[in-house]
């Protein structure tokens, strides 16, 4: 799986966002709520998976906001291509009654997870933080998913991933315990009191040493190891 390096390649450094849903409406409310923002740039939008693809070959977007169901390619299919092929960063659109896609979509390698009610500015941070590097989850989800992704997982407990976290230094071990419950950057440097540039250093050691690949591989290892929150 290969993945962009965390970008801002439009003009002015502006991220570039492609958008993909099959309902005009959706796409163009999306991109009106981005029009504003200055560092956020919509280069195209896509009705669909395969159409996605094409575009993300063409505009090599930072970040693609995906639906699931649409017609042609369906958007887990798409975010498989699309990261593997290492065209930019997938967040996939859901809701409550999709647990199925989320999965599948982790497993695809969205970096994020946003409901279709999201509020403006949840959708402009969501945007940010993966087009910079980050995972994200919705608060209203990460539960969900990490209850189904780790509730079959055989042997779990403190031993599960031991040689990995043996790597980790005491204060590392906090900061994932404190990813695993689902708090933020901001949030982890607020109970640790510490400073949130010393929070990114930890979490950047913290992926490194796990091998995972962003902050959902991080939550999912904490709660296999029984060591979240």
């Amino acid at each position: 799986m290969s993945l962009p390096p965390p970008a801002g390649g439009g003009t002015g450094g502006r991220l570039r966002v492609l958008l993909v849903d099959d309902q005009p409406i959706i796409r163009s409310g999306f991109a009106m709520m981005l029009s504003v923002e200055d560092d956020l740039e919509v280069v195209g939008e896509a009705s669909d998976g395969r159409q996605a693809v094409e575009m993300a070959r063409e505009q090599r977007p930072d970040v693609i906001v995906m639906d699931v169901q649409m017609p042609v390619m369906d958007g887990i299919a798409a975010t498989r291509e699309i990261v593997a092929a290492g065209l930019g960063r997938v967040i996939i659109l859901t809701t409550f009654d999709a647990d199925s896609y989320l999965f599948d979509a982790l497993e695809a390698g969205a970096s994020g997870f946003l409901l279709k009610n999201a509020e403006a500015d949840q959708l402009v941070d969501a945007l940010r933080a993966v087009g910079h590097g980050h995972a994200l989850l919705a608060p209203e989800v990460t539960q969900r998913v990490i209850a189904q992704m780790t509730a079959p997982a055989a042997g779990g407990g403190p031993g599960r991933h031991a040689d990995l976290l043996g790597q980790l230094t005491e204060r590392e071990l906090e900061v994932l315990r404190l990813i695993g419950a689902g708090r933020s950057n901001s949030e982890i440097a607020a109970d640790l009191v510490i400073g949130a540039a010393t929070v990114k250093t930890h979490v950047s050691s913290i992926f490194a040493k796990l091998q995972v690949r962003d902050r959902v591989g991080a939550v999912i290892l904490a709660h296999e190891a029984g060591i979240a929150g």
